[in-house]
């Protein structure tokens, strides 16, 4: 089921979209089909495109000031923050999302919860030794965190998971206000999710991919990498939303 979870999207993403209609370009051996699938990458590999996708859903939640955010009883970091195994981990191997560890360790520091909380991410296909909370366990002790005030929930494979064993843990543990750490893309899906398992939640965004604020400029419409990942990113996480809310 986790495996048909992120295979299901990929023909209504970005690529899978240009796949499907060069195929139907092959199928039909018209050129109108090509003709789109190539309009169509060069729009959604606009950062104006992608940027904007992105931003739609980095703004639903606002930028919180931490010496204003109220206390609560853990700090809940979600996983996606660690890059591949490579041999033996004699430091952290780190993946793009790795503000979301970086905030949650700072926001224990400064007194905002007695937990830091991390879940058990592993996706069986990427062979990983321990789980993402394992690892950045570690990682927090290596940094002066005390192991009684580190939890890590049992072994979870995506976000619905973890809000799943998030809610156990709380359970079992007395835990009823959580200060919610992800990418501030992901936040809309990952607190709809939280909220939705009995949850409570304050939603603390970081790793911000845009800047609404800048002006745009010529270069904003010439094809960007980056942008392209953007608006797959984007899409998948509405995609993913619009079907918790429909069939959760």
């Amino acid at each position: 089921m986790l495996f048909l979870n992120k295979l299901l999207p990929v023909m209504a993403l970005p690529i899978g979209i240009v796949f499907v209609l060069l195929l139907l370009a092959l199928l039909l051996r018209r050129k109108w089909p090509a003709f789109l699938a190539a309009l169509w990458l060069y729009a959604v590999s606009m950062p104006a495109v992608g940027d904007w996708l992105i931003g739609r859903l980095e703004t639903q939640y606002p930028l919180l000031e931490p010496a204003k955010l109220a206390p609560a009883d853990a700090v809940l970091v979600l996983g996606g923050v660690m890059g591949p195994v490579r041999g033996p981990q004699y430091f952290p191997e780190w993946a793009d999302p790795v503000d979301r560890f970086e905030a949650g360790v700072r926001l224990m520091q400064l007194g905002k919860a007695g937990k830091l909380l991390f879940t058990g991410g592993r996706i069986p296909w990427e062979n990983r030794p321990e789980t993402e909370g394992a690892a950045m366990q570690r990682e927090c002790l290596a940094r002066g965190i005390p192991p009684e005030a580190i939890g890590i929930t049992g072994e979870v494979g995506n976000t619905a998971d973890e809000a799943r064993a998030v809610s156990d843990y709380c359970r079992v543990h007395g835990l009823r206000k959580i200060i919610l750490v992800t990418s501030a893309w992901h936040m809309p899906r990952a607190a709809w999710l939280f909220r939705h398992a009995g949850v409570e939640v304050t939603p603390f965004p970081v790793d911000y991919r845009c800047d609404p604020t800048r002006p745009f400029t010529l270069l904003d419409f010439l094809p960007k990498a980056d942008a392209l990942l953007n608006s797959e990113t984007a899409m998948r996480e509405s995609y993913g939303l619009l079907f918790y809310q429909l069939f959760h």
